[in-house]
């Protein structure tokens, strides 16, 4: 399995690649390519552009979740695809992939819409809909983990805010907060978007779902942004009984939150142009 950095909050040092508050991570496992999230504006196409990588060759688009900094850039994805008809130039059409609530609208604190602002229905008009809570096996070894049960006391969160759901407004828990799991000869590499759901509780449905403990890698937001110390707390316990080859935590994740999960695993650098690569 292969995996570069499209979108992140910082490049790595001396690369010159656009970054912006956003994730977007593309990956090739076997002949597929999985585009995963979009970032926030669409810089993604011309990073990854500058670093060969054709995303007209991309089968499935799996999104994290519905928020702003990860799907306002399939705008520029679907721009892409539609200037490639026009020109007569080859493209996969893709396949989207996202929990039931990825597309609902959502706001909060004031600002009328932080959600993805493509419906289903439009979407549709570009490439297939997969719409899921239920773990969906995307090859042989990569597996979108569906909706995270959430299991741990100490990442319990405040809403974000509300969503505009068919039966009504509802707090937004943001149960639509998913991640993919790899499986690899060295344990699991797990994507995660922002992991609302909890990075622990990700973790632990990768485990399960794929039938195996170790863990190789996690790379993604780890939704650490001036966490309670107790969170922190059960977080470091939780990683010094998993023991991680290694984290890549980045995005929404402080420099706070990462000098605290290197006392317990080892944290390496994470940025635009980061390309990764697992047995």
């Amino acid at each position: 399995m292969k995996l570069t950095v499209l979108v992140d909050n910082t490049t790595l040092t001396d690369r010159y690649f656009l970054a912006e508050p956003g994730l977007s991570i593309h990956i090739e496992d076997g002949g597929t390519r999985v585009l995963f999230d979009a970032g926030y504006s669409g810089i993604f196409v011309e990073n990854a552009r500058k670093m060969g990588i054709d995303l007209l060759r991309v089968d499935d688009v799996v999104i994290s979740h519905g928020h702003l900094d990860h799907t306002w850039g399939l705008d520029a994805l679907i721009r892409l695809h539609t200037e490639a008809i026009f020109e007569g130039r080859e493209r996969v059409e893709p396949t989207f992939i996202a929990h039931p609530d990825a597309f609902l609208t959502r706001s909060c604190d004031g600002v009328g819409e932080i959600g993805c602002h493509l419906s289903v229905e439009e979407l549709f008009r570009h490439g297939k809909v997969l719409l899921t809570a239920a773990p969906l096996w995307l090859t042989e070894n990569l597996v979108f983990l569906g909706e995270i049960e959430r299991r741990f006391e100490f990442e319990r969160a405040p809403p974000c805010g509300y969503i505009y759901t068919p039966d009504g407004i509802r707090d937004d828990t943001v149960v639509d907060d998913t991640a993919l799991a790899c499986r690899t000869e060295d344990g699991l590499v797990v994507i995660t978007g922002c992991s609302h759901s909890g990075i622990c509780s990700i973790v632990e449905q990768a485990r399960e779902v794929c039938d195996e403990d170790r863990v190789a890698d996690v790379i993604g937001g780890f939704h650490l942004l001036d966490a309670p110390p107790e969170q922190i707390e059960g977080i470091l316990d939780y990683f010094s009984d998993v023991r991680p080859a290694a984290l890549h935590p980045c995005h929404c994740t402080d420099l706070a939150a990462k000098i605290a999960l290197a006392k317990v695993a080892n944290v390496r650098e994470t940025g635009v142009g980061l390309h990764l690569e697992y047995g």
